[in-house]
Parts: C-alpha cells; sequence; structure tokens
C-alpha cells in the first residue's frame, strides 16, 4: 500500500473522511505521522527480508577506513564477506581494531576484520578494516536497513502494510479517546497478535532465526 492508501485505510476505519493527499487536513496529516511511526516500530521488531540490502565496498591500497554509502547509521548486519578472496569478514571490538592500527606494523594485505568507526558527512556509517588493503578488494555488507519516512502520498510501504495499519489505528484511538468503538487496548491487543504471526510466519524460512514471541 502506499503512503496515501495507509492513510486512508486507518481514515476508514475511525470513520472519517478520506482525503486525496495526506495533507490535505491537519487530521490527515495527524494519521500520517502515526503511520510513519507505527512502521519504524514494526521495521525495529524483526529482522525482516524485504529491508535487506547488500552495500558493496571496493579498497583502494592503503586505506582502511570505508564508508558504508546508503547504510545510515540504524541497521543490522546479517553477513560481511570479501568476494575477491572468498572470505568472510569478521566484526571485532572498537578497541581491538583501534590497537591493530596503531600499534601494528603498517603492513597491508588481504582485509579479514572490520568494526564500525563514526559517521561521514552524509550520515553513513564508516567501517575500519584490517589488515589495510592491499589493493582493490570487493566486500559485500549485507545489512537490514530502514526504510525512510515515508513523505510522498506514492511511496509505498516495505513492511506489511496490514501490520502498519493496524498499529497506525491504535495509536489514533489512544490519541482521540473512546468513541463508542474499538477501544485501544483491544486494537493494541490484535496488532500484538498479528505482529506476533507474522513474526512467526517469515522466521520459518529462515533457520538462522530464533524466533520471540512478542
Amino acid at each position: 500500500m502506499t503512503y496515501l492508501e495507509l492513510v486512508n485505510d486507518v481514515l476508514a476505519r475511525l470513520r472519517e473522511t478520506t482525503v486525496s493527499t495526506v495533507s490535505e487536513t491537519t487530521y490527515s496529516a495527524l494519521i500520517g505521522k502515526f503511520v510513519n511511526d507505527a512502521k519504524r516500530q514494526i521495521e525495529d521488531s524483526y529482522n525482516w527480508n524485504c529491508l535487506a540490502q547488500t552495500i558493496t565496498v571496493t579498497t583502494t591500497s592503503g586505506t582502511s577506513s570505508y564508508a558504508l554509502t546508503g547504510s545510515g547509521q540504524k541497521f543490522r548486519v546479517n553477513d560481511a564477506i570479501n568476494t575477491t578472496s572468498l572470505i568472510g569478514l569478521r566484526n571485532i571490538e572498537f578497541v581491538d581494531m583501534n590497537r591493530k592500527l596503531n600499534f601494528s606494523a603498517s603492513s597491508q594485505s588481504i582485509p579479514s576484520e572490520f568494526c564500525f568507526s563514526g559517521v561521514d558527512g552524509s550520515g553513513d556509517t564508516k567501517v575500519d578494516l584490517f589488515p589495510v588493503p592491499s589493493g582493490a578488494f570487493t566486500l559485500l555488507f549485507d545489512l537490514t536497513i530502514p526504510q525512510a519516512a515515508l513523505t510522498a502520498d506514492g511511496t509505498s510501504v516495505k513492511v506489511l502494510d496490514y501490520l502498519v495499519t493496524q498499529n497506525a489505528y491504535a495509536r489514533a484511538l489512544m490519541e482521540r479517546g473512546e468513541d463508542g468503538g474499538t477501544s485501544t487496548s483491544d486494537a493494541y491487543v490484535l496488532y500484538k497478535g498479528m505482529l506476533s504471526d507474522a513474526i512467526a510466519l517469515e522466521s520459518t524460512r529462515y533457520p538462522e532465526d530464533n524466533f520471540v514471541a512478542v
């Protein structure tokens, strides 16, 4: 569903008039805020496959620090590999990396370890590599990256849309108060059950995931 469709779905549940654009009324704009809040909470609840992205880093000789362009600062790491050398990259502690880069001899070789180290000017996370690359290596970082906040009417949400509408509906009921229909607590309990079912279903496809009921 698109951003506008999500907002109108919530408005219909609230027995309110639907709109032609999210910003049409102050109330529809508020529902838009709830939709984004709901999306963010759902994204944080599980390692959803629909949010998976692979970021490629190509090293240069003698350079140890690289930005994960497009990663932002809020993501999960699923895997990191060096496809040039056909090895995995091990995520080590910052203190360990700091000592290796500053205490070790300045030799260069095949990078096999990484750690996160600050952000660049665009707000993307940076990684330090060790050993310092001796040439061009292709590194793949498989990440789960939340979708940017919905702003345009026609932008489609990546996570399950029915979870977003149910969560946003519960938030809208909380803001408005009881009106003789579904109670806030009932709406949120229903959302929690729907979320738990969705996580249980998706987790069956990924044996590495440990399902935890929410």
